[in-house]
């Protein structure tokens, strides 16, 4: 049976300062106008995370910045 470890990191809005987002009174979120530079961003911390063994299982954006949810298998 597979068992799995989990990780929550979080990243500051500074490091994200072009990507748009909008969050409604209701919390529905979307993204938008994103910067090829930006998405450069985020595409660095998911490799980075992969090289070791985390895979990403949902994001979250919030005014502050970005939660991430990562999980691996957890090897004995």
């Amino acid at each position: 049976m597979k068992h799995y470890e989990y990780r929550i990191t979080a990243h500051p809005a500074e490091a994200f300062r072009e990507v748009v987002f909008f969050c409604s009174e209701e919390a529905a979120c979307s993204l938008s106008d994103v910067p090829k530079d930006q998405l450069g961003t985020l595409t660095g911390i998911l490799n980075e995370e992969g090289t070791h063994g985390w895979e990403l299982v949902n994001i979250a954006f919030g005014r502050e910045g970005i939660l991430a949810f990562w999980k691996r298998q957890f090897l004995h």
